[in-house]
Formats: C-alpha cells, sequence, structure tokens
C-alpha cells in the first residue's frame, strides 16, 4: 500500500483494526504496569563534605558525603551494576527482560547508545528493545511513563528501567557550588505487566520551561559546540567558584525559584488528576534535590502534613536516581503494604518537571528476606 497524502493517510488509519498495533504476545491485553522491585548501586569511593566546605553550609543543604564513580567506572558499568544487584537480591530470571531503558545524561559513548551495550553485558537475547533517556532530574517519572506504554500496549511484559548519574566527572573540584550537592550512583527498578483491576502507575503530568535551559547546563560536548571546534576556558565566578565551558555550570537562585513556582502547582495537577486529595496520599518521594529546598517545597505545596522524604546526608542529589533510591530507602524503613498512594515528583534541568501517582505495594521481597 502506498499512501502519498495526509487525508489518505488519515483515511487508511481509520480501516485498520484497533489492535493492529498490539503485540500479540498471549495475555498483552488489559494488563498493567506495576513497579516490582527497586535497588540501587552507589560507587565505593566515598567524599566527605566537611573537607571541602564549612558546617553550616552542610547542615542548610543536608548532604555529608557522597559516593563518586571511580574514574574508570562509566555510566554504563554502574548501571550494569545495578542490573546485576536487582536480578540476584529478587530472584529474576533475566531472559524474561523485554525491554531496558536508561536515564541518563553522561552515555558511555556518543554514540552507540549505551542501553544496547547494556543488553549484551547482561548476556540477554537479541529480541530486547534497548533506549536511552537523556533526561536529568525528572527522568524518573518520564520513564516510568515510557515502560507505561510499553507494557499497556502490549509492546512489552517486563521493563528493566536503570539510572545512572556520573556528574562528579564533569564538576570542577573547585567549584563548590555544585561540588557538594551532587554524587554519583545509579538504580534498577522492575516494572512488570499484571492482571489488576486498576493501574498502579497514573495521573501523569508533564512540564518543561526550555527558556531557561541554560541555568543548569553543560555547555560543551553537544553538537552546538563540539570539543573539537571549541576550546576549553576557565572561569572565576563573583563566589569564586572555578569552572569551564566543558563542566557543569548551575544557577541555584534560578532552580530554587523554578522550584518554587512550578512544583506547587505540579503537585495540585497530579492531585487533581487521581481525584484524590492531601489527606489521602501515603507519601511523596520528590526528587532529592538538597534539603533546604525540600523543606521549602513542602511548606509552599501545603504538604507538611503528609509523610514526605528529604535525606540525602550520605549519597548527595544523584538526579535521576534520586527518586527510586528514595523508594528503596522508604520501602525498606516502613512497609511497601503502606505504600498504596504515592506521589512522585521530579524536576530540574531542562527545565523539567513529572509527576504521577503510584502503588508501591506489590514490591518484592528481597531473596532470602522472611
Amino acid at each position: 500500500m502506498v499512501i502519498t497524502s495526509f487525508p489518505e493517510a488519515c483515511a487508511t488509519a481509520a480501516i485498520i483494526p484497533k489492535n493492529f498495533w498490539r503485540d500479540k504476545r498471549e495475555g498483552a491485553d488489559d494488563m498493567y504496569a506495576k513497579i516490582r522491585a527497586v535497588t540501587s548501586y552507589l560507587p565505593a569511593q566515598i567524599e566527605h563534605n566537611s573537607e571541602i566546605v564549612d558546617g553550616r553550609f552542610i547542615r542548610k543543604i543536608g548532604v555529608e558525603s557522597r559516593h563518586i564513580a571511580a574514574a574508570d567506572e562509566s555510566a554504563g558499568d554502574m548501571a550494569l551494576a545495578a542490573a546485576e544487584k536487582i536480578f540476584a537480591e529478587y530472584d529474576i530470571d533475566r531472559q524474561t527482560t523485554d525491554f531496558i531503558l536508561l536515564c541518563t545524561q553522561h552515555p558511555d559513548y556518543q554514540m552507540p547508545h549505551t542501553a544496547a551495550h547494556i543488553q549484551s553485558r547482561l548476556g540477554l537475547g537479541k529480541g530486547v528493545g534497548t533506549m536511552d533517556i537523556a533526561l536529568g532530574c525528572s527522568g524518573y517519572v518520564y520513564g516510568l511513563a515510557v515502560a507505561k506504554g510499553l507494557i499497556e500496549t502490549g509492546l512489552a511484559r517486563r521493563v528493566l528501567f536503570l539510572t545512572s548519574s556520573v556528574y562528579t566527572k564533569y564538576i570542577n573540584r573547585r567549584d563548590t557550588s555544585v561540588r557538594p550537592l551532587f554524587g554519583d550512583g545509579s538504580t534498577a527498578t522492575w516494572i512488570e505487566a499484571v492482571d489488576e483491576d486498576t493501574p498502579s502507575l497514573n495521573a501523569f503530568v508533564f512540564g518543561s520551561d526550555g527558556s531557561r535551559f541554560d541555568r543548569l547546563i553543560i555547555p560543551v560536548g553537544g553538537s552546538r559546540h563540539t570539543p573539537r571546534e571549541t576550546p576549553e576556558v576557565f572561569a572565576t565566578d563573583d563566589q569564586n567558584n572555578f569552572r569551564s565551558n566543558y563542566e557543569v555550570f548551575m544557577d541555584g537562585m534560578a532552580i530554587t525559584y523554578f522550584t518554587l513556582r512550578e512544583v506547587p502547582k505540579l503537585v495540585d495537577d497530579v492531585l487533581t488528576a487521581a481525584n484524590i486529595t492531601r489527606a489521602d496520599l501515603d507519601y511523596c518521594i520528590f526528587h532529592q534535590a538538597n534539603k533546604f529546598m525540600m523543606n521549602f517545597l513542602r511548606e509552599k505545596a501545603g504538604l507538611s502534613s503528609v509523610p514526605f522524604h528529604n535525606d540525602i546526608t550520605a549519597t548527595g542529589n544523584i538526579v535521576s536516581g534520586s527518586v527510586p533510591l528514595a523508594i528503596e530507602q522508604v520501602a525498606k524503613a516502613h512497609g511497601a503494604e503502606n505504600l498504596r498512594r504515592v506521589m512522585l515528583s521530579g524536576f530540574g534541568v531542562g527545565l523539567s518537571w513529572a509527576g504521577c501517582m503510584a502503588d508501591l505495594s506489590g514490591l518484592m521481597t528481597l531473596k532470602g528476606a522472611r
């Protein structure tokens, strides 16, 4: 069939059976995506903030120490470690994986995409789909939406969703505006199709403000300013922070203002989409930016009476991995059975934000746990 015009395409689409594009695997219809397991990997090297900033600043941001990737440890290496860990901890048959999603801003190579290499390194078959998602702080919620789409359209039954961040490789050691905040780490989330009456991932809301793209940025390295054509230039800002145009720049005040402006509205929009109120929430698990910002955000969003995770004392901000790391911590501390109505939210680089509701009560127990 040759389609030569847009009207003809529309007419043709109208006669295609509704389920034509759906995968024909048995049981694909009427299945919902559900998070079944979450784990994390943190590099062995630890850097203590007391070595680089004063105690008052540490108390303000709530970060005492951070894990640092080894010089020869890539984002792909860390993602692989998280994947191996989730298979081992939860006794998951890796060969049942249908799709690998990797959220990272630090691919191992400019090309190919890192998720493809991870498929090979995990020893998975060639029928596994792979995709990188180049998002930062909002990336986990966006990735959940992609996994939900794959599963609930029947294109996959089981999705391995990985995050991996090695920000410290792109931060100047003399830039104390960002160095004490960011740590390295990776996470793995196992998402399956389940036969249940209601979706466990729902009420997704997304937003972007690309006009502020340069408030959190690495200026050189992409096709706009390639390393081959752009000399490295070092400069010291008015706060005596030293960095080059090849390294992370963050306008902290602009990011804080953006967060306090957009995220409270995001909370309202997710609640509206889910048709619930703040009183119905079991927990809020948001991107773990820093303690100071999260305290203000919680108050401004009207969440003071809702259980609210705010703890990056020993990890720092690991970007897209901060939400799943927090899920792992909260589930271990309080029990997954108590996490039926959990609001998830991510916000930051882009500028980008996203939120959703998640039922985490189906999280599996660690192999060997009682």
